[in-house]
């Protein structure tokens, strides 16, 4: 029997476990529900507006790239969020959703799902989920911030390296993972970097991998995965001391 797509009592369900009110878009298909988050976000919905759709026509992923998804398959949902950090800090909430998915996963499933830095949720180094945040800055403030969260139930059979999770309830998925994002998100923004860390640390599978990287002046970097920054960088270990990678691919090469 297949798991049946989200539904908007789905959304208020997630929401009222947080003892939050806000609206809900619950749509059959989508070109991508990061896109409508943030025409709803830049015309001034509130925190944790949610949308999902149970396909997307133009899903998208981090640096310009296709999200597939088997129509009815996925879970797919976007939040509106307006944190009060500065701009550089929004990686970390990327980070935190990953994790916060990955957590989800294990909870409502077993399986032991687990987050390669920056954006993937894994089962067993097979791609399962991906998140994408994008900003609203408005006069060099982050004035709202929008995180899909994609996650196959069934791998599409034309991208490589995919994984689905199986036949799982999209219901208490999402409300494990809205109230694992929620608890981590709301507090004082001064420990925000340390709660994302007791977060995600012990669910990603980069740290203590040796990695290849590429800093931000270009310049290739190889050394050993040993943890995130205040900014949801990745600290790798080199030979010549510890380099911080700010966003970008990794390859786990051992």
């Amino acid at each position: 029997m297949h798991a049946s797509p989200l539904t908007a009592n789905d959304l208020q369900a997630a929401l009222a476990a947080i003892h939050v009110s806000a609206p809900v878009h619950a749509e059959d298909e989508l070109p991508s529900t990061n896109s409508r988050a943030l025409e709803l976000a830049g015309a001034g919905a509130p925190e944790w507006t949610l949308v999902s759709a149970a396909h997307q026509t133009a899903g998208r992923g981090r640096d310009g790239r296709a999200w597939t998804d088997v129509p009815g398959r996925a879970l797919m949902v976007s939040v509106v969020l307006r944190p009060t950090v500065p701009p550089p800090r929004a990686g970390l909430l990327s980070l935190l959703a990953g994790a916060s998915m990955a957590r989800a996963i294990r909870d409502e499933t077993g399986l032991p799902a687990t987050c390669k830095w920056p954006n993937d949720v894994r089962l067993g180094g097979a791609k399962v989920g991906g998140v994408l945040g994008e900003a609203l800055i408005v006069d060099e403030r982050l004035a709202a911030l929008v995180i899909g969260v994609g996650v196959n139930l069934e791998a599409p059979g034309d991208v490589a390296d995919a994984a689905g999770i199986g036949d799982v309830a999209a219901r208490p998925l999402l409300v494990t993972f809205i109230g694992r994002l929620h608890d981590v998100y709301s507090g004082p923004d001064a420990e925000l970097p340390e709660r994302v860390k007791a977060a995600w640390l012990p669910v990603a599978d980069t740290i203590g991998l040796e990695v290849d990287a590429t800093a931000t002046t270009g310049e290739p970097v190889r050394g050993r995965a040993v943890g995130i920054d205040a900014f949801g960088g990745l600290v790798i270990s080199t030979d010549d001391g510890e380099r911080t990678v700010a966003f970008g691919d990794i390859v786990h090469v051992a």
